[in-house]
């Protein structure tokens, strides 16, 4: 599916030795402030030891597994909304995003000098909020303009309309994200076409040292402190250590070098995971002896759409789906077992997909 999650945060925190230890293509690293002139995009595979499970119980003779597109955006800085540090291309570039993850350096590293002359992740999220409500208010004052000509013709949708996006400007004025303004959703209609840079969700990833890896640091203590109360989530990820295992071939070396860092597995297959959930995204699996796969769809979903993200003849021929519940398929061990078991069945088109369902699509074109 077609959905982006970039990339954000200050210049020089590592957002880039995050994004190359887990897409297929690589961003240019290095220690100069705006020295970035692109955005980078790449395909990451999303880690998935379900369909490890499925192989267990159907041997095949590959695995597929799904993916979500990221985008790293280059380092911001205060007064990036005024175009500083080539900023607005790079706001533009957000703007495409669907859903953000948000990179705060909270490591010392006195050869990286900070922009800002210190490190203080709290300082840098409310810099980079700022330059985003910036933006956001000259999208909604503009719209508001539009809409006060229809509203003085006595046009009812646009004096609501008016209303709507007047406590938005108010909310947002106020140093507010507009995703924190509780709205009643017929009412979001009124700014679903600005894409507003602060209605999207966000996920932080605090940038830490190795060994701030597990626990965290004061740095970590003082992003989780600011952002209470706010329904997020926040990950700690050693940048630097994470490049040295994603540069590892050898999957018992990578092993050795998670335990030795205290970690179960790397961060970034937990941020990759985030980015998924971020993204409003759940898989489903077709099981068979050529291949298993893991397709990606939106929570929500029915099964005839689901269908179409296969193949858009499998959309509009649809017949019926054969449809089998992963824990039931591991838990029983095959197709016909759960048959046996009443775990397998049959749904039409109006069947709301749910993450794991294992699906056979029967179809007719």
């Amino acid at each position: 599916m077609a959905l982006q999650c970039g990339i954000i945060g200050i210049t020089n925190v590592g957002k880039t030795t995050i994004f190359n230890c887990i897409s297929n293509t690589k961003g240019e690293i290095n220690a100069y402030a705006f020295s970035a002139t692109k955005s980078n995009i790449g395909i990451v595979q999303v880690p998935d030891p379900r369909l490890y499970e499925l192989e267990k119980h159907q041997v095949t003779e590959k695995i597929v597994q799904t993916t979500v597109e990221l985008v790293d955006i280059p380092g911001l800085a205060k007064g990036s909304n005024t175009g500083e540090g080539v900023g607005n291309k790079f706001l533009g570039d957000i703007r495409n995003t669907d859903a953000l993850i948000h990179v705060l350096r909270c490591f010392d590293k006195d050869d990286l000098p900070h922009i800002d002359g210190s490190v203080n992740p709290v300082r840098d999220l409310e810099t980079i909020d700022f330059e985003l409500q910036v933006k956001d208010m000259e999208s909604v004052g503009k719209k508001i303009e539009r809409l006060n000509k229809a509203s003085k013709a006595g046009d009812k949708d646009a004096i609501h309309g008016l209303e709507v996006l007047t406590r938005y400007r108010e909310h947002i004025g106020g140093f507010k994200n507009a995703r924190t303004l509780s709205v009643k959703d017929e009412d979001r209609k009124y700014i679903d076409d600005l894409f507003l840079l602060t209605m999207k969700p966000v996920l932080y990833v605090c940038n830490v040292d190795e060994k701030s890896a597990v626990g965290g640091n004061h740095y970590v203590d003082s992003v989780r402190k600011s952002l209470a109360g706010e329904h997020t989530e926040i990950l700690v990820i050693a940048g630097a250590t994470e490049a040295e295992i994603a540069e590892l071939d050898n999957n018992e070396d990578r092993l050795a070098f998670l335990k030795d860092a205290g970690l179960e597995e790397p961060g970034v297959d937990k941020l990759v995971r985030a980015a998924y959930r971020l993204l409003n995204l759940q898989t489903f699996f077709t099981v068979g002896p050529k291949e298993i796969r893991a397709w990606t769809i939106r929570k929500g979903m029915n099964v005839q759409q689901a269908a179409g993200v296969i193949h858009s003849d499998l959309e509009r021929g649809f017949i019926r789906a054969e449809v089998m519940k992963y824990n039931d398929f591991v838990a029983l061990g095959s197709e016909h077992a759960c048959k046996e078991a009443g775990k397998f069945h049959v749904e039409g088109k109006s069947y709301i997909v749910d993450d794991g369902d294992i699906l056979h699509i029967r179809f007719n074109v």
